[in-house]
């Protein structure tokens, strides 16, 4: 796994300053792996981020087609919300160390419950944040519907009471929270984007975590308020992680993506809405140089 090291330190080396390490999500992915690997290497992108393959014939082909694509490799990891807190707990705290053994560039955990008490969910970030200073491999827990930072005035709670807490920030999930694009709450949102380290970039609106198609005029409104806030998350992150900054593009496959009635058939492409994510992020930088 020392390969994972090299290759992100030479890309750290190679970029400089004020750069973007886009990665392309495997979720809904029905390719095999060596084939999902290309694909996102000649669709433009440094890495992917995945659950790790529960098996180990899997494993070694998700090795080989990172090694032979010359690909960066986050990892998901999660609270298992099924089980008893200090059950769930304990597997939380195995499993990210396993994910450890792989270096990979970062770790992106779903952490916690909304049924959790506070100090339930906070055991899990202060494991999160121990383990991570053992390996020296950041993770970073996602800004998600159904966990600890399931809404905006909650997160904020939470990075008040623990100043080490790193977020991943998908704001898609608290447009439809909050049922709004969250106008007039700046302030809130600037404390969230000053322990926002990486991000999730997928769409949401009022009605919903994920719009039909980010290229549809209807959602121009939408696309540009997630773009601004992302916009400051990458400055941020440009000034204080050697200028370079993680963007995972996160558009779900069906049933996530909106799909016709009776065939379930989607109506836009998550591949094409992913690659859009990540031009569009890139001409944003572009123009607002």
């Amino acid at each position: 796994m020392r390969l994972f090291i090299i290759l992100f330190g030479s890309l750290l080396f190679s970029y400089g300053q004020d750069k973007v390490l886009f990665f392309q999500t495997d979720w809904g992915n029905q390719l095999s792996l060596d084939a999902f690997c290309e694909r996102a290497k000649t669709s433009g992108y440094d890495g992917v981020e995945l659950w790790l393959p529960t098996t180990s014939d899997k494993q070694e082909a998700l090795k080989g087609a990172l090694k032979k694509h010359g690909l960066l490799l986050n990892l998901l990891h999660g609270t298992n919300k099924g089980l008893p807190f200090k059950e769930s707990l304990e597997q939380y705290k195995s499993v990210l160390e396993t994910l450890m053994l792989w270096k990979p560039v970062l770790i992106n955990s779903q952490t916690g419950s909304d049924f959790f008490t506070m100090e339930e969910n906070r055991a899990f970030i202060d494991a999160a944040n121990t383990i991570s200073a053992k390996h020296n491999i950041p993770v970073y827990h996602e800004t998600h519907r159904g966990r600890f930072s399931y809404n905006l005035p909650d997160t904020n709670k939470y990075l008040n009471l623990i100043p080490d807490l790193k977020l991943t920030l998908d704001i898609s999930h608290w447009m439809v929270v909050h049922e709004s694009l969250l106008q007039g709450k700046d302030e809130l949102l600037g404390e969230v984007i000053k322990k926002s380290n990486h991000i999730h970039a997928r769409i949401g609106y009022a009605e919903g975590p994920q719009v039909n198609d980010p290229r549809a005029p209807e959602w121009t409104n939408a696309l540009e308020r997630h773009l601004g806030i992302w916009e400051q998350v990458i400055r941020k992150g440009w000034k204080e992680n050697n200028g370079v900054v993680t963007v995972t593009t996160e558009f779900g496959p069906a049933d996530y993506m909106p799909t016709l009635p009776y065939t379930r058939v989607p109506v836009s492409d998550q591949w094409q809405a992913n690659v859009f994510m990540m031009e569009s992020l890139k001409e944003r930088l572009k123009l607002n140089k």
